[in-house]
């Protein structure tokens, strides 16, 4: 028998080749078929004799030429073999040449063959033909495992960013909001900070457990499915080997004529050791291979920020309840990992018997029962490895929080009756909305709260003290986040500063490398000059499909500081005590209530402008106020103003410096809307459209809403009856 100095495994020279190991068994297992064919119709032929005999060994020399790249090198082998082949092509072409030498067979031999050889051919195929399916099951299996993973880191980046953007969006509501909002809408922002960075923190936990699960992927579950698919192609080699063993001994007893050949034939085919066959066939088939590179952590193209996870102490409460319980999951996974593997080296052993001629089970049985224990010990590895990169993570970055922590007993709910969660302080009741309570304390939360509960449990509390408890989380769930000295938290500079610009550097998709990312907690603000000038706006970008835009920072020139930093210590920079004037080029009589009626040359002024319904709420005096046409009305320019200009518009068909017309008779006058209630927005900077989708617009200009910010940072806006895109955070809602 024919000895390998270095047996080959599939699974360390071929890395990520699971199609061509799978075709090649797969003709393996499909030339049984022809081998059984062979037996067949030899037990046919046998009864023609020599002559017959002598045409079918032909037959499948020619059949073997056919197959014999395939079957030794496989379908597509990146080196060509030339005339060389595999060791058991060579024993059947040592078998056939045999056959040519015998010129008779008597018919109990073809009996004989059809019984004993034949029909355990094709039995045999199909047992490896559905184990070898049961591979591919599984490799594809492994396969939407693997994309699965990546789905949801894919997903867990998109949360991030998410949270990222409703963070700019409370950024901005804290930046156009009053004294008497401007706490709750600081508070607000802080609160979805916090959310962001626990989004973050998880967006980096799965980032490392999705490349830990990519390198089991490649480097210990596929090739222990390749190593497994050689060992099913070198367990049909031994079977096959074993059924020609028998097919000479049965051309043994029945030609005594033959002796010599069938002895010569006998030795030959032990000669046929299954690793020579996947030598040949690794060395064919080497190809170069690349490990794909591990993921790294993408920025939010909203919030840009670095790859270091966030650390305060609200986040470590986070950090500190998913180590906890990665700790727990841990110890138990390794157990069943441990109790997992010793299935598998038993099944190892008991397959060495079955070698050895020490156990007479089945070893078709044993390769399957091999494949599922495999198959269940990289199910729970998976597990624990998820649990240990998690661990690993958190410790490496913020050390062993959960030492000294004391957990809650949390026990899924369904609460029937309305329940407050003790930490948000909202409402968690009904059949879809589910939380956890404490059998300890009483502690109730939401689902999405569990992480976020400090560990801090009192222990075991009476009726008594589990409502006095309750009492007193409910009055601080209800209490803004503390800041120290009176400040933001650390990490995060004073909101006043933020400016639009702040977080939103680029222009392009995603984010640009030349952008200068702001991290939280260093935000950079506009330059000014020592007289309080504003620097030149920046260039305009270039228009780009609507598809395709990117929310524009408002130009810097326009950016005002917020309200409580204007040196008056309230109001906006914006605001100027100098009303609106208009006269009116028209008499108009009042039709219906709400209704002003004026005199041509009539000054009044603008206390709400067009909307773009074609009306102007006027004042005319201390005493009368209504609605005018606004095609009625000129506007009248406004004094400069000191401060910076502001923008000034005419919605009117006349010019602003035009005379009235001659024309005593007004225009068609605009329908007012119905009862529907609009929403209305305020143009709160200058800008220039670009196309024809989009509305250009003067500082203070009024819009009717008709849709708010889909997510591509435009809305769309209508005035005198035509709908536009505007930047969505360019206007804010009056």
């Amino acid at each position: 028998m024919a000895e390998v100095d270095i047996a080959p495994r599939f699974g360390t020279e071929l890395k990520d080749g699971f199609k061509p190991v799978n075709a090649w068994v797969a003709n393996g297992v499909t030339w049984l078929d022809d081998i059984q064919l062979f037996y067949r119709e030899r037990a046919a032929i046998e009864k023609d004799y020599s002559s017959k005999l002598y045409g079918l060994a032909r037959k499948n020399f020619e059949k073997k030429a056919k197959r014999s790249s395939s079957l030794s090198v496989g379908d597509t082998p990146s080196m060509t073999p030339g005339s060389l082949e595999c060791a058991s092509l060579t024993t059947w072409t040592t078998q056939l040449s045999t056959l040519e030498s015998r010129a008779a067979e008597h018919d109990r031999y073809s009996s004989e063959l059809l019984l004993q050889i034949a029909e355990p051919l094709k039995n045999l195929a199909a047992r490896y033909e559905e184990i070898r399916k049961s591979h591919a099951e599984y490799s594809a299996k492994l396969e939407r495992e693997r994309d699965l993973s990546y789905g949801d880191l894919k997903k867990t980046k998109g949360r991030y960013d998410g949270a990222c953007q409703e963070v700019e969006s409370r950024r901005k509501k804290t930046e156009s909001s009053f004294d008497h909002g401007k706490n709750k809408a600081q508070s607000a922002y802080q609160q979805q900070l916090m959310e962001m960075h626990n989004a973050k923190n998880t967006y980096l936990i799965n980032i490392n457990v999705t490349n830990q699960q990519k390198k089991r992927y490649y480097y210990e579950y596929v090739p222990d499915l390749l190593d497994s698919l050689q060992d099913l192609s070198e367990t049909r080699v031994n079977q096959l080997n074993s059924l020609w063993s028998h097919a000479v001994n049965l051309e043994k007893s029945a030609l005594s004529r033959s002796t010599d050949h069938l002895q010569h034939l006998g030795s030959e085919i032990p000669r046929n050791d299954p690793k020579l066959d996947s030598m040949m066939f690794v060395r064919h088939n080497v190809a170069p291979w690349q490990e794909p590179l591990d993921l790294m952590f993408e920025p939010s193209p909203v919030w840009l920020d670095d790859s270091a996870m966030a650390v305060n102490e609200t986040a470590k409460i986070y950090l500190r309840n998913v180590l906890g319980k990665s700790k727990s999951q841990l110890r138990d996974l390794k157990q069943d990992v441990d109790k997992r593997r010793k299935e598998v080296e038993a099944i190892k052993m008991i397959r060495r018997n079955i070698r050895q001629g020490k156990d007479k089970r089945d070893e078709v049985e044993m390769v399957k029962a091999m494949f599922n224990a495999q198959e269940l010990l990289h199910e729970v590895e998976r597990q624990r490895l998820t649990a240990e990169v998690e661990t690993h993570t958190i410790t490496s970055t913020v050390g062993d929080v959960s030492l000294g922590a004391q957990n809650h007993a949390f026990k899924s709910q369904t609460f029937k009756v309305p329940t407050n969660c003790d930490l948000c302080g909202e409402r968690i009741w009904g059949l879809s909305a589910k939380g956890f309570d404490c059998q300890d304390c009483g502690y109730t939360c939401h689902s999405k709260c569990e992480l976020k509960v400090p560990a801090e449990c009192p222990g075991e509390q009476s009726k008594e003290g589990k409502k006095k408890l309750k009492a007193e989380r409910q009055a601080a769930s209800k209490v803004a986040p503390p800041q120290s000295n009176g400040g933001p938290p650390d990490g995060v500079t004073e909101l006043p500063a933020l400016s639009r610009s702040n977080t939103m550097d680029t222009l392009s998709s995603g984010y640009a490398a030349s952008a200068n990312r702001s991290v939280s907690g260093k935000v950079p603000t506009d330059e000014t000059s020592t007289d309080g000038a504003r620097s030149p706006p920046p260039a305009s970008k270039p228009a780009t499909l609507r598809k395709n835009r990117i929310v524009a920072p408002p130009p810097a020139q326009y950016i005002a500081e917020m309200p409580g930093n204007s040196p008056s210590g309230g109001g906006s920079s914006t605001s100027h005590p100098t009303e609106q004037r208009g006269r009116m080029n028209y008499a108009y009589q009042a039709t219906t209530d709400g209704e002003a009626s004026v005199e041509e040359g009539d000054e009044v002024s603008i206390v709400e402008p067009d909307d773009g319904s074609g009306w102007t709420f006027v004042r005319l005096n201390a005493h009368t106020t209504g609605l005018v046409p606004t095609s009625y009305l000129e506007m009248l320019a406004i004094p400069p103003v000191l401060e910076r200009p502001v923008s000034s518009y005419s919605s009117s068909s006349t010019s602003l410096t035009g005379s009235i017309p001659s024309k005593k008779k007004g225009p068609v006058v605009a329908p007012k809307r119905g009862a529907k209630k609009l929403k209305y927005v305020e143009a709160l900077y200058h800008y220039e459209s670009r196309s024809d989708a989009e509305w250009g617009m003067s500082e203070g200009e009024r819009f009717v809403l008709v849709n708010k910010d889909t997510g591509d940072g435009w809305a769309d806006v209508e005035k005198g009856g035509v709908t536009k895109s505007v930047p969505a955070n360019y206007i804010q809602e009056v």
